[in-house]
């Protein structure tokens, strides 16, 4: 499968998505959204891929935000119907992937940016990194998550400070933030990112997937998420994956999962 603005490259258990519009920053357009969305299915598809990663062509931006121009002139309805499109096609879509989902974020993260890095699992930065949902400055308010996902990460007060200021963050505040996971000089984004992707493709891929539903059901007001979690945790017993790691464990060997 070929794409436009998007480009992926598997090798072995990890794949790589890189945004790819390098001349306009990476910055998201209804294209490049669409194509995200197809390439994490395809991804999410395939059972040898373990783990995912999300980066940004070149060292400037992961993504520098949305494509305003295609906006711009866009009313109430169009507006509503670009943020329900959106959220439906990719951001909510990679935040319940069965398939873990790191962003590498190098450079700038604004706006749609810092809401894709959101909805991943997890987030690694470069320390040339800067955030922010600068939404605002524009008019509008973030519209891809952005108001739901940045207070469950840093906490109410710090997210409305960021969302009413419009203003950036550095790397090393993103991580006393609890924004982000990691922080690593520019060169070594990619590498330390698989390094914790081959940490995560040596699990149980049906456990990893339950996992994920448990936690994001914590956070979600349309199911309990002790309940989610009793539920995941009863149908792991039914797995191939859990026969073989209990049997791999009493035996003394590492485990050979299956996949899903």
């Amino acid at each position: 499968m070929k794409f436009q603005n998007v480009a992926l490259e598997i090798e072995g258990k990890i794949a790589l998505v890189r945004i790819d519009r390098l001349e306009k920053l990476n910055a998201l357009n209804r294209q490049t959204i669409e194509e995200l969305g197809k390439a994490f299915s395809r991804l999410e598809a395939d059972p040898e891929v373990r783990v995912i990663i999300l980066t940004g062509s070149g060292p400037k931006a992961f993504v520098a935000g949305a494509d305003i121009a295609e906006f711009a002139g866009f009313d109430a309805r169009e507006g509503k119907d670009l943020a329900r499109k959106g959220q439906q096609t990719l951001f909510d879509r990679v935040e319940h992937l069965r398939t873990p989902v790191i962003a590498a974020v190098n450079g700038f993260a604004l706006g749609g940016g810092l809401e894709l890095a959101m909805a991943c699992h997890i987030r690694v930065a470069s320390q040339n990194a800067r955030m922010g949902l600068p939404e605002v400055s524009l008019g509008v308010i973030p519209g891809y998550g952005g108001t739901q996902r940045l207070p469950r990460l840093v906490g109410k007060g710090r997210a409305l400070e960021m969302i009413l200021t419009g203003g950036m963050i550095g790397a090393e505040r993103a991580r006393e933030y609890g924004l982000v996971n990691h922080v690593t000089e520019p060169g070594e984004l990619v590498e330390f990112c698989k390094g914790l992707a081959r940490d995560i493709a040596k699990n149980s891929p049906a456990a990893i997937a339950s996992a994920i539903k448990a936690v994001n059901a914590g956070f979600s007001s349309n199911q309990p998420g002790f309940q989610a979690e009793i539920e995941a945790f009863g149908n792991c017993f039914a797995t191939a994956d859990f026969r073989e790691g209990t049997t791999a464990f009493l035996e003394k060997r590492p485990p050979e999962f299956p996949g899903c």
